[in-house]
């Protein structure tokens, strides 16, 4: 087998897939967002059938590898005459998996606000959805922000999944031009560090709100 070279065409392949994550992990955060917080709601819900139907989704979601959920709706939907785009596919896939964490990391910042919070809005006859609206959900808001932008980082990371059904985002970028010029160490080399770039610094900046937090709250 033959070593071809790396060239500067093959560098700006690379550098356009990572539009193509970033665009992946908007989606999957953007829409992640939306089913989570109704998953959160769903989980402080005085209603017992909400908070069953919660717990059942994310512990379900929770315990099946994203890589399944890829194949099921990539692959499953298919057999049953529903071809979507890999990029589509991806999205609902990511969103569904990214729901589940978001909905029990913002549930549980939620029920970190004191006891007293509520019992104040009480007094001041606030019904429960002015409570979470003007009390309990700002506060849980910036008590969030650390863990969310943390798991940010993860989805960056896990985009990674969507090359096995053919969208082409960094990874797969790597997997093509290395499948040209067979140079695995330093393509996946190059791979890594552009998620480094991409990564590093949310994880500094959620170490930084998180420590700003901490020191807050002494």
């Amino acid at each position: 087998m033959s070593i071809g070279h790396f060239t500067f065409t093959h560098l700006m392949y690379l550098v356009q897939s990572i539009g193509w994550t970033l665009l992946l992990s908007a989606i999957a955060f953007a829409l992640g967002a939306i089913g989570g917080f109704g998953l959160m709601l769903a989980r402080i819900s005085p209603r017992p059938w909400l908070r069953w139907f919660a717990v059942v989704y994310i512990e379900c979601i929770q315990g099946i590898p994203l890589l399944i959920l890829l194949f099921i709706v990539y692959f499953g939907l298919s057999v049953y005459g529903l071809s979507l785009p890999s990029l589509v596919a991806a999205g609902i896939a990511m969103m569904i998996y990214v729901s589940a964490y978001l909905g029990d990391i913002w549930r549980g910042c939620i029920e970190a606000m004191p006891k007293p919070q509520w019992e104040a809005s009480e007094c001041l006859a606030f019904s429960r959805w002015q409570t979470l609206r003007l009390v309990i959900i700002p506060q849980a808001m910036r008590l969030s922000l650390p863990p969310t932008v943390g798991f940010l980082v993860q989805i960056i990371k896990m985009t990674s999944l969507a090359s096995v059904i053919g969208f082409v985002e960094l990874t797969r970028a790597g997997q093509i031009i290395n499948n040209t010029i067979f140079q695995p160490f330093l393509v996946f080399f190059l791979v890594g560090a552009f998620y480094f770039a991409l990564c590093y610094p949310l994880s500094r900046w959620s170490e930084a709100m998180e420590k700003k937090l901490n020191v807050a709250n002494q």
